[in-house]
């Protein structure tokens, strides 16, 4: 003889009774199921299982009545503290509802066509709604870091640094190592910061980004030390310098110039090198034909004559300083050579010695500082290091008392 097939009061009435054999046989398959449920706190499984037992309690009541309760699935991970979403995954949540779906379908197999078509339509509702929870936390978690990102590289290129900075870089997942070095653009119209990263990453780099009115700032840093190559990378192309990655970015920049700053040894420094590329980023139309990118160094004599203190302590102690330290015959032939226009031959008269003890000496200036002097560019660079060291020499030199 056939059963008779339970009312819905009836079978409301059932599924209450058992709403607690039901919990506590979740929780114990998602021990014997799940090994990472296992491996968490107390604390956590507890909250684990106070999800579990919400949907079960939610469930019947949606079966009651699934149109006046459009909600409650979506609530069933209010049961949840909020740390718990930062512990526990979407694909392990996802294994959860599963697992007590599961438990809840081997124990109701008898009741029913309708009560079996509504755990599947409400297991579809707690994973809609559940994929909702981590799609929202996700967004959230997206401005929040954009805002991190911004205040970084804000404390960066005014450098004001604090005692939390290194946590605020740590929390962006930041996988620089070593070297650092800021480069500014113009913003464009439409930036993709995550194609940015993804050619950054490309490179073996890691960039913080930030927007500044109609700047682009990235602070670069490479994800592996130069020279220290890890394993896997062993056989392949060196690493880039900073120049080649600026290269390779410059394509992401709005139109207008594009200014690299110096190297710096770690991210604390960048400040340095932020001001440099902001010095001369905001000269670099004084040069007319300046290369995109262009380093801040190139810039030197524009960031001196605007007014930069950094360029002309850089011009003075990495040129001038050198070179009066090393020798003044290599100052005096490359004032010499400057100022006859960079001919070897009236150099050669003025100093009473032949053209290619001029041209030596200049190789030996190059030695030394770094710059050929017989480069257009590079001229105007020695020319106004020369110019800013000798009004410093006169600057330190002591006064002489009235008599």
């Amino acid at each position: 003889m056939a059963t008779k097939p339970r009312t819905k009061a009836e079978t409301l009435a059932w599924l209450r009774t058992i709403a607690g054999e039901l919990s506590t046989q979740t929780l114990k398959r998602l021990e014997d199921t799940l090994p990472w449920y296992g491996d968490m706190p107390p604390s956590r499984r507890s909250a684990v299982g106070l999800v579990a037992q919400a949907g079960i309690s939610s469930f019947i009541a949606w079966f009651e009545d699934p149109r006046s309760t459009p909600w409650i699935a979506a609530d069933v991970f209010g049961a949840a503290p909020r740390e718990l979403l930062r512990s526990v995954s979407l694909q392990q949540t996802l294994q959860l509802i599963r697992v007590t779906v599961e438990v809840v379908e081997e124990r109701v197999r008898d009741g029913g066509e309708p009560l079996r078509e509504a755990i599947l339509l409400y297991s579809r509702e707690i994973a809609f709604a559940a994929a909702d929870v981590y799609a929202r936390a996700a967004e959230a978690r997206g401005l929040w870091d954009a805002r991190l990102e911004a205040l970084v590289v804000d404390s960066i290129l005014s450098g004001e640094y604090d005692d939390e900075l290194p946590s605020r870089i740590a929390a962006l997942g930041w996988h620089g190592h070593g070297e650092v070095a800021v480069l500014v653009g113009t913003a464009p119209k439409q930036l993709d910061v995550d194609h940015v990263r993804r050619a950054a990453r490309h490179m073996h780099a890691d960039v913080l980004i930030g927007v500044q009115g109609n700047r682009l700032v990235l602070v670069i840093g490479r994800s592996d030390p130069l020279g220290q190559e890890p394993e896997e990378t062993i056989g392949t192309a060196p690493a880039l310098t900073f120049m080649e990655i600026a290269t390779q970015l410059e394509p992401h920049f709005g139109p207008g110039h594009l200014v690299l700053g110096h190297e710096v040894p770690n991210l604390v420094d960048a400040s340095k090198s932020a001001k440099a590329a902001l010095a001369g980023f905001a000269v670099a139309r004084s040069w007319r034909h300046a290369p995109r990118p262009v380093h801040a160094d190139d810039l030197l004599p524009e960031r001196a004559l605007a007014g930069d203190p950094l360029a002309r302590a850089t011009l003075v102690h990495r040129i001038y300083r050198p070179l009066q330290a090393h020798s003044t015959e290599l100052l005096t032939t490359l004032w010499s050579y400057l100022d006859n226009g960079r001919s070897l031959e009236a150099t050669a008269r003025e100093l009473f010695v032949h053209p290619n003890t001029v041209r030596y000496r200049l190789k030996r200036v190059s030695d030394v500082i770094g710059w050929d002097a017989t480069g257009a560019r590079e001229a105007l660079i020695l020319q106004a290091a020369l110019i800013i060291g000798s009004m410093s020499d006169h600057e330190h030199q002591p006064r002489r008392r009235p008599s």
